[in-house]
């Protein structure tokens, strides 16, 4: 197998005046989570689409596994799988008869058919339910047989674009382990999210996109540190000095910007370049708020979390809830 499962160069998707994937170029390595991170609309969807052959790239070039996915469509489908936001699974069939059905259509003898099925339902935590509607199942279970009914043939590489989407937390995690095992068999996992702990969980690499266009890319902690702060945070232990410990703390971190927090004696900082320069900067703090007889009851200094990163990139507050992205 090729160490590289997609590579692509300048791929474009116009809809009318929209241009919704505008010159994006990944490298997503085999064997990997590899995460694609941004707001509603931002254009994950349609790339993720592109990559599955349902939708013609406009310009640019995409392979998968070295197959351009216009010229050789039919091997790239050969290899992938795609799970999308939504259960594709038939409601009025039991789970057990969605997978035997799917089995089927996918080359699989009677008894095969049955037996693979058997297999991911236990697999997937859901052999009780095997034989009721999908339509009585609960949201986290749809989205289990949902991802089961993908892998019926294991993929080389996996689409999963928002498989968590509307879950609940417990659901979540055993998506996440449903992922985790994937990858620990060999496939390749291509994760669009906008679940901010989602991506920093599963994926090695991500890539941030915004309007059409990869802003960023690199591990989580590459992109923590692209933004270029660590964060202060201060607990004091009396309430009324606050606003002279945010007094000083801006004064002595050179103009940085100090949010007071909720809990009326927190604040919070963002800090110099680098972990030497954020932890100088703070050393500093404290000895002006200690020399003002100001009594600091808890520290800490750790780089910015996903959710500032995605804030700094994208100029956009971090979402807390998916929605389906617009597209044609």
């Amino acid at each position: 197998m090729s160490t590289i499962a997609i590579e692509t160069a300048g791929l474009v998707k116009v809809f009318g005046d929209n241009r919704a994937v505008d010159g994006v170029d990944l490298t997503v390595p085999s064997g990997t989570v590899y995460g694609v991170l941004g707001p509603n609309g931002a254009g994950k969807t349609t790339t993720v689409k592109m990559l599955a052959t349902l939708l013609r790239p406009d310009a640019g070039e995409a392979h998968v596994f070295g197959h351009d996915v216009v010229r050789e469509a039919d091997a790239v489908r050969s290899r992938v799988s795609l799970t999308g936001q939504y259960a594709s699974v038939d409601e009025d069939l039991t789970g057990h008869e969605n997978l035997v059905l799917l089995a089927r259509l996918t080359g699989h003898g009677r008894k095969p058919a049955a037996a693979r099925a058997d297999q991911l339902l236990a697999a997937f935590g859901l052999s009780e339910a095997a034989g009721r509607q999908v339509k009585n199942y609960s949201g986290g279970m749809r989205r289990r047989i949902d991802i089961a009914a993908s892998i019926l043939n294991t993929p080389d590489l996996l689409f999963l674009d928002e498989p968590t989407t509307g879950l609940d937390p417990r659901s979540r995690n055993q998506v996440w382990e449903i992922v985790r095992a994937v990858v620990a068999q060999g496939t390749t996992v291509l994760l669009t999210t906008q679940y901010l702990d989602e991506a920093d969980q599963l994926a090695s690499r991500i890539a941030v996109i915004d309007r059409g266009k990869v802003i960023a890319e690199g591990t989580k902690g590459e992109l923590k540190a692209s933004v270029g702060a660590g964060s202060v945070h201060v607990r004091l232990r009396d309430a009324r000095q606050r606003p002279e410990a945010e007094r000083l703390l801006t004064a002595a971190l050179a103009g940085a910007a100090v949010q007071p927090e909720p809990d009326p004696v927190a604040l919070t900082a963002r800090v110099g370049t680098g972990d030497r320069g954020a932890a100088e900067a703070a050393s500093r703090a404290l000895a002006e708020l200690a020399a003002a007889g100001i009594t600091v009851d808890n520290f800490s200094l750790g780089q910015p979390s996903l959710d500032e990163v995605f804030l700094a990139l994208t100029d956009a507050p971090a979402p807390t809830e998916p929605a389906q992205e617009a597209t044609a």
